[in-house]
């Protein structure tokens, strides 16, 4: 056996030991019935054709698989390989390690990390596995839909993934037939030290220009209550506003001042302060509910004794200036309204 196929199997074995997982990740349209998962088909169309055996029995392993319909059958790897339309094992293989996140080839971490049980739906858990599975944005159609909006400046973005089949829960304002899964831009929610406590998820259209045709293109998992999408490192000056665009379009002309994300307007209302912050800025949407954030974020900011400062777009928020104006034009407008110690500490040189 080539060390491929042997390393193929042994993975085999690991995703075995989280088959229901495996199975709610890639095929998201189906469902356990009894000790099956049952789906349509190997990419996931709704349906109860393909049964994924999800406990051992005297009459089938754990993880192994068959289409009714076609005849086709294998186990887990197999099911990946077709699942992601991949031509090579290698693909497989890479594709099996980040799900079960394992560091490439580390077999002193495989039994670790394949015992451990499948995470609840929506956990914090969870939310740090899905990220774990996704990949670097760039060259994606994550990089492609961000690029759309303006925003071109992806180095030094770790908090940023992609991840090309990411599940979608349809909802009652979904149309009938909406698919299960769709390709994402990941972000990693995570507290002031770092630690991640959840993710937010961006659904794409295939073009990558836009946002998938879905009621809910943009949902939070984990825990989000006070924590943020967090682009540097704050200290004593920060700028915090509701979306990820938003801040990515202030990070275009203000590289250096460290952001956050806070995924809502109740969220950034509540987000929570470094204890070394000295300085606020509200990157503040022009609606009602940007308004209510900032009149909680003034009460608790004078509490803290943290001055607050706002930094308000010209169009509805700043990506919409960054659209319509450029770069140009919004850093000035930005730099203008810091605060005179911050203006040459953190404008683009």
């Amino acid at each position: 056996m080539s060390s491929l196929s042997k390393r193929a199997a042994d993975l085999s074995e690991q995703l075995a030991q989280n088959a229901q997982a495996v199975c709610r990740h890639y095929l998201p349209a189906g469902r356990r019935e009894g000790r099956y998962w049952m789906v349509g088909d190997v990419t996931g169309t709704p349906g109860r054709s393909l049964y994924v055996r999800l406990f051992e029995t005297e009459r089938g392993t754990i993880g192994n698989w068959v289409d009714a319909a076609t005849g086709e059958h294998g186990d887990l790897i197999d099911l990946i390989r077709l699942n992601q339309r991949h031509g090579r094992l290698a693909e497989t293989i890479y594709e099996a390690e980040r799900f079960l996140s394992l560091p490439q080839s580390a077999d002193d971490e495989t039994q670790k990390h394949s015992s451990s049980p499948p995470a609840r739906a929506g956990s914090p858990i969870a939310a740090r596995r899905l990220f774990a599975a996704s990949k670097p944005i760039i060259g994606t159609l994550a990089a492609t839909y961000l690029q759309s909006r303006g925003i071109t400046h992806f180095a030094n973005l770790p908090v940023l993934r992609f991840h090309p089949r990411c599940y979608y829960r349809s909802n009652d304002d979904d149309v009938l037939g909406t698919p299960g899964a769709f390709a994402a831009l990941i972000a990693s929610v995570t507290d002031d030290d770092g630690t991640q406590t959840g993710a937010h998820r961006t659904w794409l259209d295939p073009s990558g220009r836009m946002k998938a045709a879905v009621a809910s293109p943009r949902r939070a998992m984990g825990n989000i209550l006070g924590n943020a999408i967090r682009f540097g490192q704050a200290q004593d000056v920060m700028a915090a506003g509701e979306g990820i665009e938003t801040m990515l379009s202030l990070r275009e002309v203000l590289p250096t001042l460290p952001l956050a994300a806070a995924t809502s307007s109740s969220h950034l209302a509540a987000i929570l302060f470094p204890q070394t912050l000295r300085r606020l800025y509200v990157a503040r949407d022009r609606d009602a509910a940007g308004d209510a954030a900032f009149s909680i974020l003034t009460d608790r900011a004078q509490a803290a004794a943290i001055e607050l400062l706002p930094l308000k777009p010209a169009l509805g928020d700043f990506n919409d200036d960054l659209r319509q104006h450029g770069p140009s034009v919004l850093a000035e407008r930005a730099v203008d309204q810091l605060h005179e110690a911050d203006r040459a500490r953190f404008q683009r040189r």
